[in-house]
This record gives structure tokens, C-alpha cells and sequence, in this order.
């Protein structure tokens, strides 16, 4: 024998009918906790933060970063003299 039910409600119903809790205080107290942190920390966010953050222990500050791109840049022209002699 073969008994088929279809019980058709809310989840909030089928919840109550189970015996389980109704968690939607604690999720709703959670959710703003989390928005709360977000909101304190959007500064740390922000790209200027993320960048003190990330660069904060760099032993000479920015002072190297465009030494850097130089240096880069100088090796890429002396690629291109140098393949062109190549050829």
C-alpha cells in the first residue's frame, strides 16, 4: 500500500509543526553585528587604507615603487634595441 500527503504551507508552519526553533531574532541580531563591523571598518576598505595597510612596513615608504617602474621600464627599451639589432 502506497499513501501519499501533500501538505501545503509556509516554511515558518513547517518549522512550528517539527518542534524546531524559530532562529530569525538571532538571525536578524546577527546580521546587524555584521553590519555594525562592516561599517567600522569601511575606512580600512577604502583604497587608500588598503594601501597603508599593504605598504605600512616597506622599509623606504613609496620612495621605491617608481624605481621600480623605472627600472622595468629601462629593461623593456634595452629589450627592444636589442631585438631590433637582432633582426
Amino acid at each position: 500500500m502506497q499513501v501519499t500527503i501533500n501538505i501545503e504551507c509556509t516554511p515558518a508552519e513547517a518549522r512550528e509543526v517539527m518542534g524546531l526553533p524559530d532562529i530569525r531574532p538571532l538571525q536578524a541580531a546577527w546580521l546587524a553585528e555584521i553590519e555594525k563591523r562592516m561599517m567600522a571598518d569601511m575606512d580600512r576598505l577604502s583604497l587608500d587604507g588598503l594601501t597603508r595597510t599593504w605598504l605600512s612596513n616597506a622599509p623606504a615608504g613609496m620612495d621605491w615603487l617608481p624605481n621600480m617602474f623605472k627600472s622595468f621600464l629601462d629593461a623593456e627599451a634595452g629589450g627592444e634595441k636589442g631585438g631590433a639589432a637582432k633582426k
